[in-house]
């Protein structure tokens, strides 16, 4: 049992760089939301690289050393992924190393889906889990302290779901079309329907995000949260999949499944947690 403890943590670590190095190995990375931002870098570019900005956004130069950049994060990613199994990062400290890398990396990637966002907060913490696992799992295996490891959890918890129903709910920022869609196309329910069904899910996000540090409630949240996330990840490909084109919607959709299903692993591990420490009692 102490061997298997943090199970559910490797496998998210390990979905989560295979996830995202899937996504640009095949697609992209917002890379260019950050370096095209002429406000922001025209003076840089003007005074560091001595040419005018139209020459730089159209340079196939900077351009190839933007998808070189790519190419860096995706390598490091996949090695990431592949460190995160308990075989390598307990030979090697490298391996370690490695998993800290990827983890500021995906911190990266959520700043610049963040900023490709109009700067919304919530979409940053929305990321919480994703970028927040790996470094969870390298101070687990420093300190072993299973009291904080949950604390830990319900805090990365607590933040993704609370920017996920941010979202959902459509107040603080515009509800997301892309919500709305895959809604309609799993459920036999109309654009409206589909804004209310949204509404309350966002609504239980706020409640079991609170309910999580509520021991006499805290398992029965962490059970929704599981389930959730879980749905919620396979949404990406129940609503895209087409039968026509099976392969193809499977391949441009399983990278997001990959990197959400731990959304629904944290939970999990931290249902397990309690479980076992009140066992033990």
């Amino acid at each position: 049992m102490q061997k298997n403890r943090i199970k559910y943590i490797v496998i998210s670590c390990v979905l989560i760089f295979i996830g995202r190095a899937y996504q640009g190995f095949f697609w992209d990375y917002p890379l260019r939301a950050f370096f095209w931002d002429q406000s922001l870098l025209e003076p840089y570019v003007n005074a560091i690289l001595n040419i005018d900005w139209e020459e730089f956004v159209g340079s196939l130069y900077y351009d190839e050393k933007i998808n070189q950049l790519k190419t860096v994060f995706t390598s490091v990613l996949f090695i990431g992924g592949i460190a995160s199994f308990p075989f390598f990062y307990r030979k090697t400290k490298l391996a370690k190393r490695i998993i800290f890398v990827g983890g500021l990396i995906l911190i990266v990637l959520s700043l610049l889906m963040t900023k490709d966002k109009f700067y919304h907060f919530a979409m940053f913490f929305e990321h919480t889990i994703q970028f927040g696992t790996p470094f969870i799992l390298l101070w687990f295996l420093k300190y072993k302290d299973d009291t904080k490891l949950l604390l830990f959890l319900k805090i990365a918890i607590a933040l993704t779901f609370i920017c996920h129903g941010i979202y959902a709910l459509g107040k603080v920022y515009p509800l997301q079309a892309n919500f709305i869609t895959m809604t309609i196309n799993i459920l036999p329910i109309n654009e409206q329907q589909a804004i209310n069904l949204l509404f309350i899910a966002a609504i239980i996000d706020f409640i079991v995000a609170i309910g999580i540090f509520i021991p006499r409630i805290t398992k029965i949240c962490l059970l929704y949260c599981f389930i959730w996330g879980i749905l919620t990840a396979l949404a990406r490909i129940v609503a895209n999949f087409s039968f026509d084109f099976p392969l193809q919607t499977l391949h441009q959709n399983l990278y997001t499944v990959l990197y959400r299903i731990p959304h629904g692993l944290i939970p999990l591990q931290a249902y397990y947690l309690i479980k076992n420490s009140q066992s033990i009692k």
